[in-house]
Order: structure tokens, then sequence, then C-alpha cells
């Protein structure tokens, strides 16, 4: 069976992703040594914080050398959730931070029109515009409900790079895909049959 590597840097909800995984019949290994990415097929990066916390705690633990040899050296499919798919941006509005620079692409607060109506961060369920074909969003419908919760959100400049879009006051990327790297601003462990069926789909690759 193929290992899936959730990477403990200290930012991410890993419980209930390791539980999501189980539930699929997966094998996934949660893990904050170096030397576990080196063996794994599968790499999960999650995340819930600070952009600039979660790049240092990358960089002290040796993580993001090793990350970056399985990911762009090896093409081991990486699959970043929420603060884990915003650090592969260049860089964040969130601590003035460099971000690991696998997208051309940075991160913003939300600039809303209407504080009143659009809470900052977002925080529930909005829908996702499917924008081309992938192997994560087979099978899935057309424009999928996922829970969202976050403050900031991904401006790609490379529309080729964009797997989905999500409208809260406008639109912005909420879904990557670029050759082996994956990433989600929604938290698929949190919604239900269609955040399982996309991690399916991952461990599928």
């Amino acid at each position: 069976m193929r290992t899936i590597t959730i990477l403990d840097y200290g930012m991410g909800n890993l419980h209930s992703i390791l539980k999501k995984f189980r539930r699929i019949g997966a094998a996934p290994v949660v893990s904050s040594r170096p030397e576990d990415i080196a063996t794994a097929d599968k790499l999960v990066l999650p995340g819930v914080g600070h952009f600039g916390v979660a790049m240092r705690n990358l960089e002290q633990s040796g993580l993001k050398a090793a990350i970056e040899e399985a990911v762009m050296g090896r093409g081991v499919p990486i699959l970043g959730i929420c603060l884990g798919m915003q650090l592969f941006a260049r860089h964040s509005e969130e601590g003035d931070s460099q971000g690991l620079r696998w997208l051309d692409a940075d991160i913003v607060r939300f600039k809303v029109s209407d504080p009143a109506r659009f809470k900052v961060p977002q925080m529930g369920w909005n829908s996702m515009e499917t924008k081309k074909e992938s192997k994560l969003t087979r099978a899935l419908p057309l424009e999928p409900e996922f829970y969202f919760a976050h403050a900031y959100h991904l401006v790609c400049r490379d529309p080729s790079d964009v797997l989905g879009e999500t409208t809260y006051d406008y639109r912005f990327p909420s879904a990557v895909e670029r050759k082996n790297i994956y990433g989600v601003q929604f938290h698929p462990e949190k919604s239900h049959d269609v955040g399982e069926a996309m991690l399916r789909n991952f461990e599928a690759l």
C-alpha cells in the first residue's frame, strides 16, 4: 500500500485529516521527520494559523528542504490544505513572508466591499466552480460545496494553475494544480462526502 505522509510542522489539524484518510482505507502516517519524506509516495501539507510562523517552522525543522527535494526533485504528489496551499505561493501579506515559491502567486487578505455582509475570515460552506479537468476532482459535481475558514486567499498570475474558483464578494482561486502540486483553500476533511471523495481521488493518483 502506498504511503501518504501528513506533515506535522506544528500548524495543522492533523487528527481530522488522519481520520478521513483512514476512513477511505488509506494508510496515512503523521511525521515531522525529514527522513520519512524520502520514503513517502504522497505528501499532505495541512495548515491552520500564521503564514510567517508556518514557513519558519518548516525551515527550522528541516522539513522545507526535504519537501522541496521530494516534490520538485522526485515529483512526489503533494496536497496542500488551507494554509498548506498558501505556502506554495511566492509571498504572503501575512507576516510579509516569502513562501515556497512553487506557484507564481501571492497571498493577500480579503478586501471585501461590505464588511457587514462579508465577514472576514470567511467561515462556512461555499461552492467551487471547477475550471479544468483534473484527477483530483474526478466524479465530483461541477460546483461542489466545501467548508472554508480563512482570511487570506491566493492571487494567481498563471490562469493554467487554477483548478477551481470560489466567490466571496469577488472571485478567488480556491483550488490549484500544477503537475504534481495540488492545493485547496477549503478543508476537504471537514466537507463530508464530497471532501472524502476528493481525498479518495488524491489517494488514487
